[in-house]
C-alpha cells in the first residue's frame, strides 16, 4: 500500500514538473512574439485562460496545443522538454526560418481579427451570378466557408457544360481565404485545377440574425480565349452549416434567365442592369 502511494506521488510530480516546464517554454516562446495579446488575439484564446498556461495554473486542451505548435513553429513534444532544451531549439528554429515581408504580419493579423465577425457565416451556399465565359446565362455554384487554424477559408465549386461547344462538360474549382473588414465580407480566392484565374468577391454582411442571402460583387476574367475582365452581381444563398453535398452540386449547373428553377427574387438580385444616372456600378443590397 505505502509502495502504490509512493509511485502515485512521483507521477504527479512529474506531471507537474512538466507542466511547469511546459509554462516556462510558452514564457519564452510569447517573447519571440509582439504582444502575449498579439498571441491571444491572432489564436483567438482568452487571455484569461492563457494566463493561466504561463502561470502553470491550467494545460492547454489539445485544439489549444496544435494552434500554439503552428503559431510557434514547434512540436507538442518539445514544448514538454527542459527550459534549458527548449531555448536552444526554439533559437535555433528562428534563426533559420525564413523572414517574413513586413506586409504578411499586417495581413495575418487581419485575417484572425476576422475569425470573430465570420464564424457565423461558416456553411455552405448556392452561388448565383451572370456567367463570365457565357454571357447572357446563370451560373449558380457551390460554396464552402470554413475554418482552419483560426482564420476561415473557402471553396466554390462549379460544374456545367457550355451551349456554344456542343455542350461540353466544365468544372471549376477555386479555394481562398474570407475576411470581414469595415461591415464587408471580402472573398479572394483562384482557380485550383488551370491556376489561370483570381476571382474577388465583395459581400453585404447579412442584416438579419440568421442568414438567408447575401449580395455584393464578383469580379474575374472569362474562360476564353479573350480573358475578358468582366464584374457581376452575385447572390449568396445560405443552405446551411451541414449539407448533404452531392444534391447540392447536382443543382449547379448553367440556366438561362427565366428557367423555373432560379427565383425570381434572385434574378432581380443579379440582373446587371446599370442605371442611367449612376457613375459606378453598384450592387444590389439586400
Amino acid at each position: 500500500m505505502v509502495q502504490a502511494k509512493v509511485i502515485t506521488k512521483s507521477a504527479e510530480d512529474s506531471a507537474s514538473e512538466m507542466q511547469r516546464s511546459f509554462a516556462e517554454n510558452l514564457r519564452l516562446a510569447c517573447s519571440y512574439a509582439p504582444s502575449v495579446s498579439e498571441v491571444c488575439r491572432r489564436l483567438d484564446i482568452n487571455r484569461t485562460q492563457f494566463n493561466r498556461y504561463l502561470r502553470a495554473a491550467a494545460r492547454p486542451s489539445p485544439n489549444i496545443l496544435n494552434r500554439l505548435c503552428d503559431y510557434f513553429g514547434v512540436e507538442a513534444s518539445e514544448f514538454h522538454l527542459a527550459p534549458a532544451q527548449f531555448a536552444r531549439i526554439i533559437a535555433l528554429k528562428r534563426r533559420t526560418s525564413k523572414p517574413r515581408p513586413p506586409y504578411a504580419d499586417g495581413i495575418d493579423r487581419l485575417r484572425a481579427a476576422s475569425l470573430p465577425a465570420l464564424r457565423g457565416y461558416v456553411g455552405y451556399y448556392h452561388v448565383y451570378y451572370y456567367s463570365m465565359s457565357s454571357p447572357g446565362m446563370v451560373l449558380r455554384g457551390l460554396t464552402h466557408l470554413f475554418t482552419h487554424q483560426n482564420q476561415v477559408y473557402y471553396r466554390r465549386i462549379e460544374h456545367f457544360s457550355d451551349p456554344e461547344r456542343r455542350g461540353a462538360a466544365y468544372k471549376c474549382r477555386y479555394s481562398g481565404a474570407a475576411l470581414f473588414l469595415e461591415d464587408r465580407i471580402f472573398l479572394v480566392d483562384y482557380e485550383t485545377l488551370t491556376g489561370n484565374e483570381v476571382t474577388q468577391t465583395i459581400l453585404f454582411p447579412s442584416r438579419r440574425n440568421k442568414i438567408a442571402r447575401l449580395t455584393g460583387l464578383i469580379m474575374g476574367v472569362s474562360s476564353g480565349s479573350q480573358r475578358r475582365i468582366a464584374c457581376s452581381r452575385v447572390v449568396f444563398e445560405w443552405l446551411g452549416a451541414e449539407i448533404e453535398v452531392r444534391p447540392a452540386l447536382t443543382n449547379c449547373g448553367l440556366f438561362a434567365p427565366d428557367a423555373p428553377t432560379i427565383p425570381r427574387s434572385i434574378r432581380d438580385m443579379i440582373d446587371n442592369t446599370m442605371q442611367p444616372s449612376a457613375p459606378l456600378f453598384y450592387p444590389v443590397d439586400a
